[in-house]
């Protein structure tokens, strides 16, 4: 009797132990846990860092595209732009192949 009544207050104990250790597990390692967090937090500073780039990016073509309209026209980006796009060259140059 004496057996039967250790091995049943055993039981108890290490059922409270395993499913402690699950949850803690499911704390660190889960969907909502503490590496996910991390891996999102280097996301998000990832894709902000991106956000900054493309927004530089998006400024300088309105600027760009600023000085290209009717309003304001820049002969010299005008003229970048049509060697550029259309290969145009001045009498008094020489190209290089």
């Amino acid at each position: 009797m004496t057996r039967t009544k250790s091995l049943g207050g055993l039981i108890l104990p290490v059922a409270l132990l395993f499913i402690a250790a699950h949850f803690t597990f499911t704390a660190v390692h889960g969907d909502y846990g503490l590496f996910q967090r991390v891996q999102i937090e280097a996301d998000a500073a990832r894709l902000e860092a991106q956000l900054a780039a493309i927004s530089q990016d998006v400024a300088r073509m309105e600027l760009l595209t600023h000085r290209l309209s009717d309003a304001f026209l820049d002969l010299d980006l005008l003229d970048q732009q049509l060697r550029d796009v259309l290969g145009y060259v001045r009498a008094d140059e020489i190209v290089l192949p």
